[in-house]
């Protein structure tokens, strides 16, 4: 599912880099710089960096979720309940987590995004991170880290504020919310989050596609020598909305990305449960009928392969 709404929502994630690094390519505008990149590079350069992106959900979501169980575990009171709060704090930090171990393939990523695909300064992943390792040493490879993790802080902000205004929103309790109510929610929340953490993202984004080795410098619009500096520069140059670049394409993408990555993970939920025999067909979530939910698939298998053998009518002597 993540793979699918990254891949679909790639062109918009590629225009929103290249404004928070300032290529030759925004000086027109977002529209401008997709035609200008199309033209000058070909359609399939709205994919590039994409395969890095799908690559790294997997050892991301992984780390996450491990270190998001074992944080909710230390962040429960006695009696074992946790607040809204702190369980959004417990998502922060094994965001932060995940973040920092697998932050080299979100450089790698930027870096394929802004060089030109004609003229590649790297052949593909392996390659950069080879060329990045030997060429600027391992801190390139975790260059933009700092806001990359303090950006977490005004991220969980706004989803929290979003998250207990929830219920005055819609006038009732979050438990009775639809499906489509939730999909909502997240969508406002990921905006929100998304608007106040974006100058963090930002300067993230030009710390990681600013390099000596690379021509012009990556095609970052400013220089910088570290993180305050790269925001005093960019204010300067760009002023203050400079910060917010590339937020327009960012926040098209929430909807169309939560939205495939939703349906996607239900219908791929559905046909995982009619092969396991739980209902009766992939398109919805009727019940197979005398089927016990609660049990694991395995044993579901086994039950039914019990009850075949013992239905099955028992062949006679003289057949066998």
């Amino acid at each position: 599912a993540g793979a699918l709404s990254l891949s679909l929502t790639a062109p918009l994630e590629l225009l929103t880099v290249l404004a928070q690094v300032g290529t030759w390519h925004c000086r027109r505008g977002l529209r401008g710089a997709g035609r200008s990149l199309c033209r000058t590079e070909g359609v399939r350069a709205l994919w590039k960096g994409n395969l890095t992106a799908c690559l790294r959900l997997c050892p991301y979501s992984a780390l996450q979720l491990a270190a998001s169980r074992r944080l909710v575990t230390l962040f429960m009171d006695e009696l074992g309940h946790i607040s809204h709060w702190r369980a959004i704090m417990a998502g922060s930090l094994a965001g932060m987590v995940a973040t920092i171990v697998t932050y080299p393939t979100d450089v790698i990523k930027t870096r394929l995004i802004v060089q030109n695909r004609l003229e590649p300064s790297y052949q593909g992943i392996l390659h950069a991170f080879y060329k990045i390792y030997h060429q600027e040493g391992l801190r390139a490879l975790y260059r933009g880290v700092s806001p990359a993790i303090l950006g977490a802080v005004p991220f969980s902000a706004g989803s929290f504020f979003v998250y207990i205004s929830l219920d005055k929103i819609w006038q009732e309790p979050i438990v009775h919310f639809t499906p489509l109510q939730n999909f909502i929610n997240g969508c406002v929340a990921a905006a929100v989050a998304q608007t106040l953490s974006f100058p963090f993202e930002t300067v993230k984004r030009k710390m990681q596609a600013q390099s000596p080795w690379l021509p012009h410098y990556g095609g970052v619009d400013v220089h910088f020598t570290g993180m305050a500096d790269c925001f005093r520069q960019t204010v300067k140059n760009k002023g203050v909305l400079g910060l917010w670049s590339g937020l327009t394409p960012s926040l098209l993408k929430i909807v169309p990305y939560f939205g495939v990555m939703f349906s996607t993970f239900e219908f791929c939920k559905r046909v995982c449960l009619y092969r396991n025999g739980y209902i009766e067909s992939p398109l919805n979530y009727k019940l197979t009928p005398g089927v016990d939910q609660s049990l694991h698939p395995q044993e579901l298998r086994e039950l039914k392969l019990l009850r075949r053998e013992n239905f099955e009518p028992r062949k006679s002597a003289l057949e066998n």
